[in-house]
């Protein structure tokens, strides 16, 4: 989920260290018994770490030549290179009616569903087996139909969804809907990306690659190298925190400055090699 960020100045220049490059160049899932997270992930590959990549949830455009990685929704075309697709893998799209009134979305003890205030998005409800089977059965096939569509590997969006419901999940629950949506992913044929929760170990079930918003900012650049090496996907949204992942990182893992709405003509630049 993409942090939102109060009063975001863009400004014209980047911070020194971290000057703007100019950008305008032209399977199946686990069903009820099976041991979730039980794909194979020596048969995928991370994104490579001496590449530099773009995100484009808000939109897609063109890249320069020099950019070999690329995030797009799951309702994009990938682009040819190495293809991220996203997948809002714990909770819903917050254009996505479906949800309402479904009983897979976390309920609290009034019957309401438990939304993501910022994004108005429902929290799926991982709370059990049963429920994570049911859900399989959704969102398995996204999963695959990235795989169709010819991408590399799947982002798996708001990992951290149980630190928004209300108590009503937790941390056993996310590793084991995290580990079913790998299983899928790797069976698939696809990398899979962790996103946020910053300092667990998402290698654990499977995780292969991050995908890390604004570690710069929030001077935790280190709780996802510590696990995941150079293959971590760094996207900041001020230029204090590009500057500070710059410093920290440049040259090691890919990272790019990006408007906090990824649109297709907003800010982008990457750090100076």
């Amino acid at each position: 989920m993409r942090r939102a960020v109060v009063g975001l100045a863009v400004a014209a220049v980047l911070l020194t260290g971290c000057a703007a490059t100019d950008d305008d160049g032209g399977g199946g899932d686990a069903g009820p018994g099976e041991e979730p997270g039980s794909g194979d992930s020596a048969a995928v590959a991370p994104p490579p770490a001496d590449a530099r990549w773009d995100i484009q949830l808000g939109g897609p455009r063109d890249v320069p030549s020099d950019v070999a990685i690329v995030e797009r929704d799951r309702t994009a075309e990938p682009l040819g290179g190495y293809d991220i697709c996203y997948v809002n893998g714990f909770q819903s799209q917050p254009d996505d009616g479906r949800w309402t009134d479904s009983d897979l979305v976390l309920r609290d003890a009034a019957g309401e569903p438990v939304i993501d205030e910022v994004w108005q998005e429902h929290l799926f409800d991982i709370s059990s087996a049963a429920k994570r089977d049911a859900l399989l059965e959704v969102v398995g096939p996204w999963i695959e139909g990235c795989a169709d569509d010819g991408f590399d590997a799947v982002e798996l969006d708001n990992l951290d969804s149980f630190t928004r419901s209300e108590g009503l999940l937790d941390e056993e629950d996310a590793d084991a809907w995290a580990a079913a949506l790998v299983g899928v992913a790797h069976d698939a044929g696809l990398a899979a990306g962790q996103k946020n929760r910053a300092g667990w170990d998402g290698t654990s079930v499977g995780y292969d690659f991050a995908v890390v918003e604004e570690c710069g900012a929030y001077d935790e650049c280190d709780a996802y190298t510590e696990f995941f090496g150079d293959h971590v996907l760094v996207v900041e949204y001020t230029e204090e925190g590009f500057a500070a992942a710059c410093d920290e990182l440049g040259g090691t893992v890919p990272i790019v400055y990006r408007d906090v709405d990824l649109a297709p003509d907003g800010e982008r630049a990457w750090c100076e090699d």
